[in-house]
């Protein structure tokens, strides 16, 4: 029996008594049950909440969302104290990840938030300690 198995035995013996082979399938088969996403859905998600977990994204994102409409870069770059260069970049990390889209309007770009960025930042809002 692997490491884990034998570390999860314990664990049901603990918590039933008396614990038997049956009892550890038993619950890793109620374990593997446990739907936690297909790898791809899994690798979407972290790139996405790891383009958030940057401070200029993250200011980024919340900017676009109090804008509730499009803003240019130009727009953008007072609000964070980073150089454009690295405004776009962080854009650029923002919209791979399905949070922001991005519109070209002649020699101008302007991006908007996504229903996704706004979900992402409304969940977050949500886990703030009440006062």
């Amino acid at each position: 029996m692997a490491q884990s198995n034998t570390r999860l035995r314990r664990y049901l013996e603990d918590e039933i008594g008396d614990c038997c082979d049956e009892d550890v399938e038993q619950r890793l088969a109620e374990l593997d049950a446990f739907d936690v996403g297909s790898p791809e859905r899994v690798t979407d998600h972290v790139v996405a909440l790891s383009a958030l977990a940057n401070e200029t994204r993250y200011r980024l994102v919340g900017a676009l969302h109090a804008a509730d409409g499009e803003l240019c870069v130009c727009e953008l770059v007072p609000l964070v104290d980073v150089s454009e260069s690295a405004v776009s970049h962080a854009l650029s990390t923002l919209t791979e990840a399905g949070i922001v889209t991005k519109r070209k309007d002649g020699k101008w770009r302007k991006y908007r938030i996504t229903p996704r960025g706004t979900a992402l930042l409304v969940a977050l809002d949500g886990t703030e300690p009440r006062q």
